[in-house]
Formats: C-alpha cells, sequence, structure tokens
C-alpha cells in the first residue's frame, strides 16, 4: 500500500495546487512518502525484502483508481477531490495500525525502534486529523456547497 499510496497523495497534491487544499496536501505527501521510506527501513532491519510484484501491482491499481465517474469525462472535479480524500484515509489508516502493532511488539524485537515507532503514530494520527477536515470540506464542496479554489 506504501507504493499506491504515495502516488495517490502525490496526484492529489499535484491537482490541488493552488487551491485552499494545496498546501495541506503538499505537507501530507510529503509525510508520506516519508512513511513509505521508514516502511522500507524497518523492513530491511527486519530482513524482509521489498515486493517488487507487489509495488507494482498498487502502482497499477492507484493508475486505474484514475478511471472513476466523477461527472467530467476529463479533468479534476470536487467529487474526484473527495475520491481521492477517502483513498487516503483508508490508506492512512492502515498505516496507522501497522505501526501500531509493530510498537506493540516492538519490545520483543530488538530490531524495532519504540521511539521511532511513536513518532510515526503519532504523525499518522495528525495526518488523520487533516484528512478529516479535508474530507468533510470536500464532501461538502462535491455533494452541497459550490466548489471554491
Amino acid at each position: 500500500m506504501s507504493t499506491g499510496g504515495a502516488e495517490l497523495a502525490r496526484r492529489a497534491r499535484a491537482a490541488n495546487e493552488g487551491t485552499s487544499y494545496g498546501e495541506a496536501l503538499r505537507k501530507l505527501a510529503d509525510d508520506i512518502e516519508a512513511d513509505r521510506r521508514s516502511l522500507e527501513s524497518i523492513m530491511d532491519d527486519l530482513g524482509f525484502g521489498a515486493d517488487r510484484a507487489k509495488n507494482v501491482a498498487f502502482w497499477a491499481a492507484e493508475k486505474a483508481g484514475r478511471l472513476k465517474l466523477n461527472g467530467q469525462l476529463t479533468g479534476y472535479s470536487p467529487l474526484s477531490r473527495h475520491v481521492e480524500i477517502e483513498g487516503l484515509v483508508a490508506g492512512v489508516n492502515g498505516k496507522l495500525s501497522m505501526w501500531r502493532t509493530l510498537r506493540d511488539v516492538a519490545d520483543a524485537v530488538p530490531e524495532l525502534d519504540a521511539a521511532r515507532l511513536d513518532r510515526l503514530i503519532e504523525r499518522a494520527e495528525r495526518q488523520i486529523e487533516t484528512l478529516h477536515e479535508l474530507r468533510s470540506r470536500a464532501g461538502r464542496e462535491a455533494f452541497g456547497e459550490p466548489a471554491r479554489s
């Protein structure tokens, strides 16, 4: 998921550059990329290599996710933004669950750095808070209020 999540975050950032969502999505994309690198490092520490087949599958799934009904044949709509933010919420919730699971076993696994996992958990919790705020606003724009840029 980390590869697909990072791709989705980059796409949302690019599509919202110059809008009221732009700065928050830029920070989220940067954080999600840093989290992806942290996950790779933790996997290396635990002796697991990156699974290229899964990374390619998640990358392809993210690209296929662009083919959605958003009320427009081309371009970006308020519904596009809402769907992307929903995807980011799901991904960050999954990542947060993973960080918490790793933290639960960190005392028994010397390769895991508990303090690092605590920082990753805190960052994911902040990401969720930001995404909930963005999702609420995007939902109002997509389903009720007129869109603002």
